[in-house]
């Protein structure tokens, strides 16, 4: 089953953008989609997590599985991103050891929502 990695691309993590420059969360983005997905990961652009103070924000969802949302986000963790993205992927309920998980991941959590159903 796929997994789906949501990302902010409308968060500005609170900082001032110049005009016609990208947002944290678009650089974010682009990042994680130039490393590409690992196996059973789908990334998809989103236009707000309602993380606005605590961006860039990403959200790991699957049915059946907890969703997770994580703040403090930038373009240069996208490494970490994708291989915590990948270790929750291959999960059967989301939930990923916690000694197991991405140090960000660990350091970054602003929400755990439990599986629908």
């Amino acid at each position: 089953m796929t997994v789906t990695l949501h990302v902010c691309i409308t968060c500005r993590a609170g900082l001032p953008v110049l005009e016609g420059e990208p947002v944290p969360g678009a650089r974010l983005h682009d990042a994680l989609a130039a490393q590409g997905a690992p196996a059973g990961v789908r990334i998809v652009p989103v236009e707000c997590l309602s993380a606005c103070s605590n961006g860039a924000a990403i959200a790991l969802s699957a049915p059946g599985r907890w969703t997770y949302v994580y703040g403090g986000m930038s373009a240069e963790d996208a490494p970490d991103i994708l291989a915590g993205a990948g270790a929750y992927a291959g999960t059967s309920d989301g939930i990923v050891p916690w000694r197991e998980r991405v140090t960000i991941f660990r350091k970054r959590s602003l929400a755990r929502i439990p599986p629908i159903g």
